[in-house]
């Protein structure tokens, strides 16, 4: 009678633990090219010492604003007028702002610091 299951193909090492540790890349070696598109290192680099925007504070103020609204007329506590809830999320929007943005840049510099890199001097306009 022929085998209905079908055999693994790559050998799993169980540990004595009980966890299960699969091979490493047993192929060819990644050429440079695809080395460096996998490698997100610099992306994230750039993503993280980037300074913070007065655009990016508002959009996140804006998007949290906006929830707000949605659980203010969802009815988190007793039932608001339209009116109401949109003047409890503009204030909202107007304190999340500054202090979104306040907070993003006191990490950011707190994040230069650490990583050795200089502070470039607020740009007056």
């Amino acid at each position: 009678m022929a085998h209905t299951k079908r055999k693994r193909r790559s050998k799993h090492r169980g540990t004595a633990a009980g966890t299960v540790e699969t091979r490493g890349r047993t192929g060819r070696k990644p050429t440079p090219a695809e080395r460096k598109k996998g490698d997100t290192s610099a992306r994230r680099n750039e993503r993280l010492y980037r300074e913070p925007t007065w655009r990016g504070a508002a959009m996140r103020a804006g998007f949290a604003a906006l929830m707000l609204f949605v659980l203010f007329q969802i009815g988190i506590g007793p039932k608001q007028k339209v009116s109401t809830s949109l003047a409890l999320a503009l204030f909202a929007f107007a304190v999340y702002v500054p202090l979104g943005y306040v907070t993003d840049r006191a990490i950011w510099k707190r994040r230069m610091r650490k990583a050795g890199r200089a502070v470039p001097a607020p740009k007056r306009r």
